[in-house]
């Protein structure tokens, strides 16, 4: 009997040290830099203040940080401004995001969007990210929903001059194939493997949701272009 809770007990242990080790890995992994030069951050409010200088100038490796700046037709990042201000000052390259809402007009989501963000010539084009979430029960048709996301787009780009980057999830994807029918480059979204659900190649991929890096409290959302 002592010798097999003594057994239970080590593999037990062996258990918490293999968990310990993945937990390790997971916060600290990062795609390789051969593979792809170009690596950055996606960050909101929820990530917190940032010390951009230290983000950037350590062996972090960040190049680029896209910062949320809206969502909906009203909603605005609280830290957005400060990001925005802090990435420039940090030689960061900065783009803006907003997540789309289903249940609001595209019209007065752009509206939301050009109020929010400045023009800036230097600025990484702009990103729209779309997914089902828990405050919108809509589920429009989906020729409403790819007309609706072309006119958010077209009203963005008349005001940023650069092309939206397309960012969905893979629920959203399967449900409504808007990579199939908009043609924007697309940010794709999948933990350590390459994902494959957009009908087109990935130009973006957010890589790892849990990565933890010198200059932010927590985990952020680790993100890579394509070669």
């Amino acid at each position: 009997m002592g010798r097999r809770v003594a057994r239970l007990g080590i593999a037990l242990v062996f258990m918490m040290l293999l968990g310990a080790a993945g937990w390790v890995f997971a916060i600290s992994w990062r795609p390789s830099d051969k593979s792809y030069a170009f690596q950055g951050v996606d960050v909101s409010e929820r990530n917190g203040p940032i010390d951009w200088m230290t983000l950037h100038g350590t062996g972090t490796g960040a190049d680029f940080g896209y910062i949320r700046a809206t969502y909906g037709a009203d909603g605005r990042d609280t830290r957005f401004a400060a990001n925005w201000s802090d990435a420039y000052a940090a030689d960061v390259r900065r783009g803006a995001i907003h997540e789309y809402s289903l249940c609001r007009l595209a019209v007065d989501q752009a509206n939301n969007f050009n109020t929010v963000v400045p023009p800036v010539s230097d600025a990484l084009p702009a990103a729209v990210s779309i997914d089902f979430t828990g405050d919108c029960s809509d589920r429009p048709e989906r020729s409403v929903l790819i007309g609706e996301v072309k006119r958010f787009m077209t009203m963005v780009e008349a005001h940023t001059g650069k092309p939206v980057l397309l960012m969905t999830s893979k629920r959203l994807e399967a449900a409504y194939r808007l990579s199939a029918d908009i043609p924007r480059p697309v940010w794709s979204a999948q933990d350590f493997f390459p994902p494959d659900y957009a009908a087109r190649p990935w130009r973006m991929w957010r890589a790892n949701d849990m990565r933890r890096v010198e200059g932010m409290e927590g985990p952020v959302n680790w993100d890579v272009v394509a070669p």
